[in-house]
């Protein structure tokens, strides 16, 4: 089935747990046991990044506190192989979780290849998809909100240069500089935009602070007084950068950074975040399958449904309220069409 969700938004920092179940049952048949809850396969950086896992996390707490359910996580690491994954998603289904749900676009062959295997558990996929009966894939239109975070950085910057670090250069990445490019040069086309990545492929680019924090420097000691990151994990080390600089800010992503208690000390110069609601797609998820009625197919969320947001926590974009209120209403009606490729 193929439908488009209609959500509402909704509204964290531990170790994730190591998974020890094993699979069980023949390699083609589903775990025979009762479901045990949900299984959760965190990206790189796992929950206490702050960002794009937390979010995840969010949205499984809240329904599984709701419905009384079990839970089960694991956290992928850094170089590790497709067939990792793949163990990963089977041990989870195998054990009887249901559903499964795989944060990350890494995990697409995974659970391609998994959820052939196990066709009675529902599994789920952020930021990529798979087309299959028991899949919900959760597409998220992180340009939108990189673009009003590109309006933000445009009417905030006094020095008239801003910056966006990736974690990764790839086509998902680039969907978050594409967008926030486009606002900030629709917004103020004399602003200066300098776009940096960590790492051209290693997925260590959004588990690693050290390297963000690098960027962050060399781009304010040229003058850049806003910068975007979109790097997980890595990103705390832009935003400590950034808190260090008098005058400059920070734009966060993925989570509202600025109620993050981790980044408290610093929330003072994040300006706003470009939030990805991820907690909203989970729990949609988690609730359809308590309610025998799995979601499957691909499931958009973008700034019509809520999916996709601008944090205004602080205030401090409260002032161009109705400035980022125009571009967000010209974006739903399609009267900006923002790229999703820089």
């Amino acid at each position: 089935m193929r439908r488009v969700s209609k959500i509402a938004a909704a509204g964290v920092a531990s170790a994730a747990l190591a998974l020890t179940a094993t699979a069980c049952g023949s390699s083609s048949t589903d775990s025979g046991g009762k479901d045990k809850g949900v299984g959760m396969a965190y990206d790189v950086g796992g929950r206490g990044d702050h960002s794009f896992n937390d979010s995840a996390a969010r949205g499984m707490d809240k329904a599984t506190k709701e419905f009384k359910l079990g839970e089960k996580e694991q956290t992928a690491s850094q170089d590790e192989t497709e067939s990792d994954r793949e163990e990963r998603l089977d041990q989870l289904a195998g054990a009887g979780y249901n559903p499964v749900i795989a944060v990350g676009y890494t995990y697409g062959d995974a659970v391609k290849a998994i959820a052939k295997k196990y066709p009675k558990t529902t599994f789920a996929i952020v930021d990529s998809v798979v087309d299959a009966s028991n899949v919900d894939s959760m597409t998220f239109a992180t340009e939108q909100s990189s673009y009003l975070a590109g309006v933000v950085a445009a009417l905030k910057t006094k020095t008239g240069k801003v910056g966006f670090i990736g974690g990764v250069h790839n086509t998902l990445i680039g969907t978050f500089q594409a967008g926030f490019d486009q606002g900030v040069k629709a917004t103020k086309p004399s602003v200066q935009i300098t776009d940096q990545y960590l790492y051209e492929t290693d997925s260590k680019g959004f588990a690693d602070p050290a390297a963000a924090t690098g960027k962050a420097k060399g781009m304010l000691d040229k003058g850049v007084d806003v910068i975007y990151t979109a790097a997980g994990l890595s990103g705390d080390g832009s935003i400590q950068t950034v808190a260090g600089k008098a005058g400059a800010w920070a734009i966060g992503v993925d989570s509202d950074q600025y109620q993050d208690p981790a980044l408290a000390k610093y929330n003072k110069q994040i300006l706003t975040s470009a939030v990805k609601n991820v907690d909203v797609a989970v729990y949609d998820l988690i609730k359809s399958v308590h309610d025998g009625k799995p979601k499957t197919g691909t499931n958009t969320y973008d700034l019509a449904n809520g999916g996709v947001s601008l944090a205004t926590s602080g205030g401090f974009i409260s002032d161009i309220q109705s400035q980022l209120d125009a571009a967000k209403q010209k974006i739903i009606s399609g009267a900006i069409k923002v790229k999703s490729t820089p």
